[in-house]
Parts: C-alpha cells; sequence; structure tokens
C-alpha cells in the first residue's frame, strides 16, 4: 500500500541548531477516525522523513505529524506555513506541493528532493511571474539545470549566444575582456538574452562566484514560449530596455534629434530595438545597401512599427529582409506624417524580432550546408 506524501521546505530559519533554509521534508500517511457506540478511536501513520545528513528532531517531526492528523490525509493538506515549537531556535516551513513541475528535465546528478526545491523558488523569480500558475509547468518543462562549482566559467565572451540562463541558487560574476568583474548577478537575476535576441556572440565572461545552480533554455524552446506566451515578449522588452540604457549604447538625446550612422557599427536588429524600447516616433531610412539594392523606409509610431518598405517588398517581410543586411547608412527623423497616427502596427514588434531572427538564423544555416 502506498500512502500520500507532501513535501515541505524550510523557508525561515531562527536559529534553528539542526536545520538550514531550504532543508526539504516529507510527510507521509494517513489519519482514521472510527466511532462506535462505546468509544472514539484515532488510528493514525505518520512518516516524517527528514535531510540524511542531519540529526532528527522529535520536537519538528511531532509539529508535522500534528498537521497530518489535522487534515487527515497527506494530500489534503493546504498550501501553508508552519513553524516548529521550537527549542533554542525555531523553524518555519512551507509547503508547496502544488508548485511540483514533474515534467521538468534536471541534469541525471539532480536528486528528487532537491528538484523540488528548485521548483518551489523559481515561482518567486520575475521570469516566471509573467505565466499563470496553471502555465508554469507547461513553461517550465522547457529548462534544464546545470551546476557549477566555484570558479566555474558558465559561458566566455565570444561563443555562440544560444542559450538564456536562469540562476536558482549562488551568484555569479560578469567579466570584462580584461578579466575584472564589472557586476555580480544572484538567484533571480537572468542573463544571455541580448546574446540570443540579437543572434550576437557572447559580449562577457560569466564567472561563478561559489557553488551555483542554474536553468537554461536553448534557442528553439525560448523561440517556442516566447511564441506562446505573449506576456513574456513584454518581460524582454523592458528587460532589454534597462540593459541598453545602462550600456549606453546610443544615448537618448541623440535619438531625440536625430541620428545617422551605419549598419556595419550598429546591426539592424539593435537599431530596431533601440528605437522600439525608447518608444520612438519618426522615419528610419536606410540606403547605400549592398548588391544595388533600392532604400528601405520604416515609420514607428511611440515605438511601434506600422509602415515597412525595402526595395519592392512591404510590411513584415520588409522588416525580415532587412535582418540580413550588414552594410548601409542609416537616419533616424523624428516625427510621421499626421495620416499615419492611425495605422495600426504590423505586429508586435517582440515577436516580429525573434520571427526575424529565427529567419535569418535558417538563412545562414543554408548558407553553410
Amino acid at each position: 500500500m502506498t500512502f500520500p506524501k507532501i513535501l515541505f521546505k524550510a523557508t525561515e530559519n531562527n536559529k534553528c541548531p539542526l536545520f538550514s533554509f531550504g532543508d526539504i521534508f516529507s510527510v507521509t500517511g494517513i489519519t482514521i477516525s472510527m466511532t462506535n457506540d462505546k468509544e472514539n478511536t484515532l488510528f493514525s501513520t505518520v512518516i516524517i522523513t527528514s535531510p540524511l545528513e542531519k540529526e532528527r528532531c522529535k520536537v519538528l517531526s511531532s509539529d508535522l505529524a500534528k498537521i497530518l492528523i489535522q487534515y487527515e490525509r497527506a494530500e489534503k493538506i493546504p498550501a501553508c506555513l508552519i513553524t516548529c515549537s521550537g527549542c533554542t531556535g525555531s523553524l518555519r516551513l512551507e509547503n508547496y506541493k502544488d508548485n511540483t513541475l514533474e515534467n521538468l528535465e534536471f541534469d541525471d546528478d539532480a536528486n528528487p528532493a532537491e528538484t523540488d526545491s528548485i521548483l518551489h523558488i523559481i515561482r518567486d523569480f520575475a521570469f516566471f511571474k509573467c505565466f499563470d500558475a496553471k502555465d508554469i509547468k507547461k513553461v517550465a518543462q522547457y529548462f534544464k539545470i546545470h551546476k557549477f562549482d566555484a570558479s566555474d566559467i558558465v559561458i566566455r565572451k565570444g561563443s555562440p549566444g544560444d542559450n538564456f540562463f536562469i540562476i536558482v541558487k549562488g551568484s555569479v560574476n560578469v567579466i570584462n575582456k580584461v578579466g575584472i568583474s564589472i557586476s555580480t548577478l544572484k538567484q533571480g537575476d537572468v542573463f544571455g538574452e541580448m546574446s540570443l535576441i540579437c543572434n550576437d556572440p557572447v559580449s562577457a565572461t560569466i564567472q561563478a562566484c561559489e557553488p551555483t545552480a542554474i536553468l537554461y533554455i536553448d534557442r528553439k524552446n525560448f523561440l517556442k514560449i516566447l511564441d506562446q506566451y505573449p506576456a513574456i515578449q513584454l518581460y524582454f522588452t523592458r528587460l532589454m530596455a534597462k540593459r541598453l540604457s545602462k550600456s549606453n549604447t546610443i544615448r537618448t538625446q541623440d535619438l531625440s534629434s536625430g541620428m545617422i550612422g551605419n549598419l556595419s557599427e550598429i546591426p539592424p536588429e539593435a537599431l530596431f530595438q533601440i528605437l522600439n524600447m525608447n518608444q520612438k516616433t519618426g522615419i528610419l531610412t536606410i540606403t547605400e545597401l549592398p548588391k544595388g539594392k533600392g532604400s528601405a523606409r520604416f515609420s514607428f509610431r511611440q515605438g511601434a512599427l506600422i509602415k515597412a518598405k525595402y526595395d519592392d517588398i512591404s510590411g513584415e517581410g520588409a522588416f525580415y529582409e532587412i535582418l540580413k543586411e550588414p552594410e548601409g547608412r542609416f537616419r533616424f527623423t523624428p516625427g510621421i506624417p499626421t495620416g499615419e497616427f492611425e495605422i495600426p502596427e504590423i505586429g508586435y514588434f517582440m515577436k516580429l524580432l525573434m520571427e526575424g531572427m529565427r529567419r535569418l538564423d535558417e538563412s545562414r544555416s543554408q548558407n553553410v550546408n
């Protein structure tokens, strides 16, 4: 006979002498109440499992047993917080059975208790808050996890940007080209999205500061969730705007007065992102394109792409084609004709961009073959 089981995770440690934050405990068993004309009987079978390397605590075991007796079966225990009765310290635990994502793929060396702990944590990350509770399970199945020791290189500057990363535990340093740490990323922080979306090489080396666990998703699956869940597109729009603002790729005041430049210095995908993220209204003209092609003209209204024309191609097709061009001279002029303020946007920008980068990848693969 198999008894139902529920997991509790230590979410707060107030000087507990035995256990640590993140420790996992399981409660298994049932409680049966029986009544006849002579007596009331309560029969209970409770199994408490604590971390193997830690000592057993009778106080905590008693507290966990009481909650099972209260609800009779483990699967009936609702999501809740409990605090142990305490000795020289106390421990606060949370039941997170409803957050277990059975289909998430982890490395072979991840044990079940650790896996459950990780899945409980990620629901509070900014990335996963973009999804309803019922969708988190579907999204999480696309991710895998990898562990790094202190000083391990996660990704190296110049390598292909093929993955998006979320730090589950630990921290990493962002290291510039001369080997100096320029920032530290911690639990819940993300990286790799700029290289993945822009199809550029990794711009900085990422090195683990301590034992670190990182969730990652490859380009193919990243595109799947971006297409299936529009809310995540807004998350990346805001995230990339923040990244570009920090790096000062192009100053906002330059955009206000118009700007000129070359695609060899700022690739088309980065140029379009800058205009979109800064919610600019104006006309982007691209000339001096290779192979004798005509000019291209794109209209933006508060960052939304509303008109696109490249040579004899219009609409989405023009946008996708211009992304392929490595050379050309561009000019952005603020303002659009009055009649263009009512034109509907061609499509949600981030979705257009990701589809364009997917087509660009396919085109490059075909040329290689």
